[in-house]
């Protein structure tokens, strides 16, 4: 396989098998959770499990079976390559140059509390460049459950479809995935979802104009920011007091140097004109 900052793209017809692919697992996850809705769900907490007295993270049972259906269908299908999932540590193809990255519900909180704002995420990594990602969301553009989904050099798409939303220019206050907007931020106003994968998705998409995800995961984060690509939009992540462009997954500096798992740092995203404007709009 050759690098895709290369100039050397990946197989076209690769890409695409991975992108279908991804959309098979993001549909696989819906039809467990939409199953699942309106019944009484086994939940844990991983704060009680760490000893830490801390009811945060929940992890409910379909959690778990979606997580490990996913990782049945890439064993059957891409044996060789690396999963980082969120419940299960197992890595099957650890230091693999493909990576699959998957969130089988983000959004947990909502979901075991019936608010009707969750997703499952899948993202593609090659060599930490997300080339891939496949979200199903709650809700979309289209009023309805879906998959958003795209594929380096590719249009984003919501279920196979080609997604391109114009803005109303009557609209002068747009919506930031934000809690509260900085003061160089302008007119906008802000809106949280609960969920990382939904709030990417939607920047993608153009019902969010940008959004700052402070810390998430690599499973959070990987499919959107590939749609975010996708749709033309900037991405920036934070080293120290300082925002630079996103382009890869680096493996932390701490504490485990050897494990993409432990990536952590903040990320932007936005359909915004350049690098400036995102930092503006979003960053603190």
């Amino acid at each position: 396989m050759h690098d895709p900052n290369s100039g050397s793209p990946i197989d076209p017809a690769l890409l695409e098998e991975l992108e279908d692919l991804a959309v098979e697992l993001a549909r696989l996850a819906a039809a467990e959770i939409e199953g699942a809705l309106g019944t009484v769900l086994t939940v844990r907490y991983k704060g009680d499990e760490a000893g830490q007295g801390a009811l945060r993270d929940p992890v409910s049972e379909v959690d778990q079976r979606v997580e490990k259906i996913m990782r049945m269908r890439l064993d059957e299908r891409f044996p060789e390559h690396d999963i980082i999932g969120e419940e299960y540590d197992d890595r099957p193809g650890r230091n693999h140059d493909f990576v699959w990255a998957v969130d089988p519900i983000d959004g947990t909180t909502n979901f075991v509390n019936g608010f009707p704002l969750f997703a499952a995420a899948i993202g593609v990594l090659y060599k930490g460049k997300p080339i891939v990602g496949a979200t199903w969301c709650s809700t979309s553009h289209a009023l309805r459950p879906g998959v958003y989904h795209a594929r380096a050099g590719g249009s984003l798409r919501f279920d196979g479809e080609d997604v391109a939303l114009g803005g109303n220019p009557g609209v002068k206050r747009r919506l930031v995935g934000l809690p509260q907007i900085p003061a160089t931020a302008g007119p906008r106003d802000g809106r949280k979802t609960g969920s990382a994968a939904i709030e990417l998705a939607f920047v993608a998409a153009g019902l969010l104009e940008a959004c700052r995800i402070d810390t998430p995961n690599i499973w959070d984060v990987a499919s959107g920011l590939a749609l975010v690509e996708a749709a033309g939009g900037r991405i920036a992540t934070r080293s120290a007091d300082f925002w630079y462009p996103f382009e890869r997954f680096e493996e932390p500096q701490q504490p485990r140097s050897d494990d993409l798992r432990q990536w952590k740092q903040p990320v932007l995203a936005g359909c915004m004109m350049d690098h400036d404007a995102l930092v503006a709009a979003v960053a603190e």
